[in-house]
């Protein structure tokens, strides 16, 4: 893919975060508030978010062919490199930073970041909006169950409840019967639903750019764990997802779309979680603001891969 393409539009959503730095330096925003940002990100936006992305494409058998291919590769990936992780790690998980640590590694931000990452690189291909769709599913599904037993050590988000009762999984309860009956929303409802998705960019840059306003560099770029954290998730997690692709029969445009979504920083919902559960929030801050911005650099050269 183009080089400079990828690059402008990588920057250009960075810049989003200039608000959220500002706000926090002004004193306008308190550290405290950041806690309720992320709550309308994770309980609205997100979700019309997931409405705008199914309400995009069209149901064809092929189509769901693809999608199911893609929520099994995109789940095995993340498990995998779980497991693996918490190997290495597993003598640490006393301290809440190497807990955090592991599941940035794996999330990626492959909704707030990816979505408009994809229509900017691939326009001409309505159907990769529903690929991103069902790898949110797949990470959210993930975040809400295995990544919040890791990130609070609390086994109660392994019961049916946590697995069904949360935002993502709710959401899918209107998507999926409207995109397998081929109902796209009332134009004012979908008018509605485009504005508040397309905002979950917008919105999680500039929660990521309170939290720089409040790192102290030394935290940032001194801590290993936040640069093994992102160079497991820009690289070694991209590259084993292309190393997959290679073997499978599937087109290409399936094959770009999950390696562009790979390519992806760190989960904004890692350190959105851990606001809302009061755990390491500062590590999950940083690991995620680190990966931010070195994707600037990692990911118009993976994309040249392809």
């Amino acid at each position: 893919m183009d080089f400079t393409t990828t690059t402008i539009a990588v920057i250009t959503m960075l810049i989003y975060a200039l608000p959220g730095y500002l706000l926090i330096k002004t004193k306008a925003v308190k550290e405290e508030g950041i806690a309720s940002f992320a709550k309308l990100l994770l309980f609205v936006f997100q979700p019309c978010l997931s409405l705008y992305s199914f309400n995009k494409a069209t149901y064809t058998p092929l189509l769901f062919k693809n999608m199911g291919i893609v929520f099994a590769i995109s789940i095995s990936v993340q498990v995998i490199l779980i497991f693996f992780l918490w190997l290495f790690l597993k003598k640490h998980f006393d301290n809440v930073g190497y807990r955090v640590a592991s599941i940035a590694a794996v999330f990626g931000n492959v909704g707030f970041f990816g979505v408009p990452l994809l229509e900017k690189l691939l326009p001409n291909s309505p159907d990769v909006l529903a690929y991103s769709a069902v790898f949110i599913i797949s990470l959210n599904l993930l975040a809400w169950t295995l990544g919040s037993f890791v990130l609070t050590g609390d086994k109660k988000f392994f019961s049916l409840k946590k697995l069904v009762l949360n935002p993502p999984i709710l959401t899918l309860l209107i998507a999926l019967p409207l995109f397998f009956t081929v109902t796209k929303l009332p134009i004012e409802i979908e008018e509605i639903v485009t504005l508040l998705g397309k905002m979950t960019t917008p919105m999680s840059m500039i929660i990521l750019g309170m939290r720089l306003a409040l790192v102290k560099p030394k935290e940032l770029f001194c801590d290993w764990r936040n640069y093994l954290s992102s160079g497991v998730k820009l690289i070694i997690l991209p590259l084993f997802t292309l190393a997959l692709l290679w073997f499978l029969p599937i087109g290409t445009e399936v094959k770009s779309a999950i390696f562009i979504l790979s390519c992806c920083p760190s989960a904004t919902v890692v350190s959105n979680l851990s606001e809302m559960y009061g755990k390491g929030q500062k590590s999950a801050a940083n690991c995620v603001l680190l990966s931010t911005l070195i994707c600037v650099v990692t990911i118009p050269l993976l994309l040249l891969l392809i």
